[in-house]
């Protein structure tokens, strides 16, 4: 049955991925968004690959 084991553990992932995002959410209410966090959230929800590194420095040179 492994197929089966691997769809209860990618569904268990996505649990742990909707509470992750629920505790985002509920830290962004409380304490709000920086520009540098938004500017990361973008990029992991966008198709082009950025790292990190790039979206840091491209802020650093803003300031």
């Amino acid at each position: 049955m492994p197929s089966s084991r691997n769809h209860q553990e990618a569904h268990g992932i996505g649990q742990i991925e909707e509470q992750l995002q629920e505790q985002v959410n509920a830290a962004e209410n409380i304490q709000g968004i920086n520009e540098t966090d938004r500017e990361i959230a973008e990029a992991a929800k966008s198709d082009k690959h950025t790292s990190l590194d790039e979206i840091v420095d491209s802020k650093e040179q803003r300031l």
